[in-house]
């Protein structure tokens, strides 16, 4: 049992500002490798419906349209960040990728700092609640400085300056701004079938009750789904729960990390990509004048 939590033992000995990559490296591909990335999809899967945010993303057509190519993207890009870090030079062409493609759209810095609330706020509280163990103030600390640090690359402004100071700032914001939205609605009907695919076949009959009840009342609202009834609701507490606690007894820290190999596969690109195939493949020109020092989409690492 005791190297059940050996990576634990290792992350409280760092230091989450100096360290925070090396923790949040540890969490994604040793941890929690499953909640992670099922966390960070339910969180793109919310900002996503911010009714601003979401017209910008039906009016692309790129999560409509070209829905797995957007998420596999998507993805990469956030996974080359965390594998390499800012300063790698893998890393450096990621975030400006990210940059490129986010630059010409006239979303305020508001939303920018919601949607990255929601990749510090989401995963965190869903390893919380489904997790094999809690987070601990490291690792916490260690996503909060990760996210900063990366919202600062991107020109976003007045990041709040703790974890909690985020999630409580998230929280207001959600509430005031998650509202019911046709452009939500569409995002979340094209994009629920790969969540669905990533269920066991003999759940597919309820895959669509599974899907919704992953969600809030508020995210069902915004997207307008219907919410699930009880049992699947309660079916799907337990099962997770369950699942936690057959990790926490008899789990074992991984002996290999995600992506061990430094390859990251995707259905999009089973032979590989290099990064500046990720996104769309013509990126528009400005949509309003802007100031790349302080506005989201403003300077490229250099």
């Amino acid at each position: 049992m005791r190297d059940r939590y050996a990576n634990l033992a290792r992350i409280r000995s760092l230091d989450p500002e100096r360290d925070h990559l090396a923790i949040y490296q540890t969490m994604l591909r040793r941890e929690f490798c499953w909640d992670l990335r099922l966390g960070l999809n339910l969180a793109f899967n919310r900002s996503f419906s911010i009714p601003e945010i979401a017209a910008v993303h039906t009016a692309t057509g790129e999560l409509t349209r070209r829905t797995r190519k957007r998420i596999d993207d998507t993805g990469l890009l956030m996974y080359e960040m965390v594998l390499n870090g800012f300063d790698h030079p893998r890393g450096r062409s990621a975030l400006r990728r990210v940059n490129q493609i986010h630059r010409p759209y006239g979303i305020g810095n508001d939303h920018y700092r919601y949607v990255l609330g929601c990749l510090v706020v989401i995963p965190t509280r869903w390893i919380d609640r489904y997790g094999w163990r809690r987070t601990c103030c490291h690792e916490q600390r260690a996503t909060h400085t990760f996210y900063r640090k990366l919202g600062r690359r991107m020109g976003i402004t007045d990041i709040p300056e703790t974890y909690q100071e985020f999630a409580a700032w998230f929280d207001a914001y959600d509430a005031a701004q998650l509202r019911p939205n046709d452009d939500a609605a569409a995002i979340e009907r094209a994009t629920r079938g790969l969540l669905l695919g990533r269920l066991p076949r003999p759940l597919a009959p309820i895959g669509d009750a599974l899907v919704a009840a992953l969600y809030d009342d508020r995210l069902r609202a915004a997207t307008r789904v219907a919410t699930p009834a009880w049992p699947v609701r309660a079916g799907l507490h337990a099962g997770l729960r369950i699942r936690a606690w057959l990790l926490r007894r008899v789990g074992r820290p991984r002996t290999e990390p995600l992506f061990a190999n430094g390859v990251i596969s995707t259905r999009t690109y089973p032979d590989g990509y290099t990064i500046d195939q990720l996104g769309p493949a013509d990126t528009p020109t400005r949509q309003r004048p802007v100031d790349d020092a302080a506005t989201p989409g403003g300077p490229d690492p250099d």
